[in-house]
C-alpha cells in the first residue's frame, strides 16, 4: 500500500506523545493478588521492535496464540490521571503499574475498536487494528489503591493487533485513524453494555 493510500484511508491526524514502552518476559499478576505479584523483570524502553501478528519481540504476549488479536497494549496516560484523580491521590502512580505495552498521551482510544491505524515515531510507522478493550484486573487494588479496580472499568487501555512489521520509539508521533478522535475525552471512562459490532 502505498503513502498516499493510506493518507486517504486514514485522514485524521493527531499528534501525540509515546511517554513509555513497556516490554516484560513474564506475567507479574497472576493468581490471587494476595499471593503477590511475581518478581519479573520489566524494561520501559526508549524504543522498541513490532512484528506483525505476533507483538513487541520480546515481550510477554509476543507470538503467544491466545494473545494473537491482542499482543499489543495501548494506555491513554489521560485515563490514568483520571483514575487517580477519582481515588483522590495526591499523584498518579507509576503507569508502568498498569502493565500496557503503550503509554501515550493525546489520543481517544476507544473509537479505534475495530479499526486499522498507524502510530508514527521516529523510528518508522506500525499499522495497528484495533481490538477490544483492555480491562483492569483485581490486581490494581493491590498494586495501584484500593478502589483502582473499579475506577479503571472503562479506561483501562485498548488490546490491539500489530499488521505491519516497524519499530515504535519515545517521544513525540503521529496517529492517524479513519474516524476522528477527541482527544479531550482520552481520560474519560467508557461503559457498554453491549459490545460493539
Amino acid at each position: 500500500m502505498s503513502a498516499d493510500a493510506g493518507g486517504a484511508e486514514r485522514p485524521h491526524a493527531y499528534a501525540v506523545q509515546v511517554l513509555h514502552l513497556l516490554v516484560s518476559p513474564g506475567h507479574a499478576y497472576f493468581g490471587r493478588p494476595r499471593d503477590g505479584a511475581a518478581d519479573v523483570p520489566t524494561e520501559d524502553r526508549d524504543e522498541v521492535e513490532v512484528v506483525a501478528g505476533k507483538g513487541i519481540r520480546g515481550d510477554r504476549f509476543f507470538g503467544k496464540a491466545a494473545h494473537m488479536d491482542a499482543a499489543v497494549t495501548f494506555l491513554a496516560i489521560e485515563a490514568w490521571e483520571g483514575v487517580a484523580a477519582d481515588l483522590a491521590l495526591p499523584q498518579p502512580p507509576d503507569p508502568l503499574l498498569a502493565r500496557r505495552n503503550l503509554v501515550v498521551r493525546g489520543v481517544e482510544l476507544d473509537p479505534l475498536r475495530g479499526v486499522d491505524f498507524e502510530l508514527v515515531t521516529a523510528a518508522g510507522a506500525v499499522l495497528f487494528h484495533g481490538g477490544r478493550p483492555a480491562n483492569p484486573c483485581a490486581w490494581m487494588d493491590r498494586v495501584v489503591a484500593q478502589g483502582a479496580h473499579r475506577a479503571m472499568r472503562g479506561r483501562g487501555g485498548l488490546r490491539c493487533t500489530p499488521l505491519t512489521d516497524g519499530r515504535v520509539a519515545r517521544g513525540p508521533g503521529v496517529l492517524r485513524s479513519p474516524v476522528p478522535l477527541d482527544p479531550a475525552r482520552a481520560g474519560e471512562a467508557v461503559l457498554r453494555r453491549t459490545p460493539l459490532p
